[in-house]
């Protein structure tokens, strides 16, 4: 087992939900959708500019718009995450800039953002944030035009991305135009399609073909509540992706009751996938997650 010793803990993370130590380790902890507690706004553009100045590792994702722009959307449609309705594919920019996210609630009303505004801010990063840009649509509807667009705003401030998404020829197309630029893979849900169809014994094999695939992935996104699992019956998915090379980022966890910590069963699966070896911890509660770690330490696994 492992030292949870926190001699080499990061004094300038502290209390901000940046990172947590483990046995020497710095192990980021992502902020999914821009949240570093779940109470945070969805795509929050302050939390955002903060992020990248403190140099966070955060997610985003991205839409197509009519015009070949981009959204910092998840769904295909507005009807959820903004005051708008219908496609995001049918507005263009200007449209959408006239759209609020729909969780604004007392704070008052904050505009969509759209790419430009993830490059703008770029500009002011620290060297180590990491923006995940996360393509939900694939090469066929993007085109070329868009993917040059793309890359033309974030050529400047490609070592911050990393890009990841369904398409695999999106992820090459925008890759081979940002060489510095990192590449991510998300391959968790073909391998729960195996593992609940009784197929453990092809797990390996899958991660592997994936892994060696065009992609070469410098980050893999591995379902936690999988990898557990799976670990437990002797195949280690993320020692798998570390011999070929590439880190892994568990997604998602989630304190239940962030205010009281970890619970011991919390705390058993945590510990775990850091054992394990996860280079990166993806949740929507950072700061309650670095907050509760501490006093962990010191208890029994």
């Amino acid at each position: 087992m492992h030292d949870l010793s926190p001699d080499h803990a990061s004094a300038e993370s502290k209390g901000a939900g940046l990172a947590i130590d483990f046995g020497g380790k710095r192990i980021p902890l992502k902020w999914h959708r821009l949240r570093r507690k779940a109470r945070d706004p969805l795509f929050g553009e302050a939390v955002l500019a903060d992020g990248l100045k403190q140099g966070a590792s955060m997610e985003v994702d991205l839409r197509l718009l009519r015009d070949g722009a981009f959204a910092v959307l998840h769904d295909d449609v507005l009807d959820r995450e903004t005051n708008g309705t219908g496609p995001v594919a049918a507005r263009t920019s200007e449209e959408i800039r006239a759209l609020h996210y729909a969780d604004d609630g007392a704070a008052g009303a904050r505009r969509v953002l759209l790419a430009d505004d993830l490059a703008e801010r770029l500009a002011a990063a620290h060297p180590d944030a990491l923006l995940q840009l996360d393509m939900k649509d694939d090469l066929a509807a993007v085109g070329k035009e868009s993917v040059e667009g793309l890359a033309a705003l974030f050529k400047v401030h490609q070592k911050n991305l990393i890009i990841s998404g369904d398409s695999t020829d999106l992820t090459l197309a925008l890759a081979e135009r940002l060489p510095e630029m990192q590449r991510g893979l998300e391959p968790s849900f073909r391998l729960l399609d195996l593992y609940r169809a009784g197929r453990k014994d092809a797990l390996a094999g899958q991660l592997l073909d994936e892994l060696r695939g065009p992609i070469r992935p410098h980050l893999v996104y591995l379902w936690w509540e999988l990898v557990l699992p799976v670990a437990a019956e002797g195949i280690d998915l993320i020692g798998i992706c570390h011999d070929e090379g590439a880190r892994v980022d568990a997604w998602t966890f989630n304190l239940a009751n962030p205010e009281e910590g970890f619970s011991d069963g919390e705390w058993r699966g945590f510990s775990r996938l850091l054992e394990l070896g996860a280079d990166q911890i993806s949740t929507d509660e950072a700061i309650a997650t670095e907050r509760a770690y501490m006093p962990r330490l010191g208890r029994t696994l």
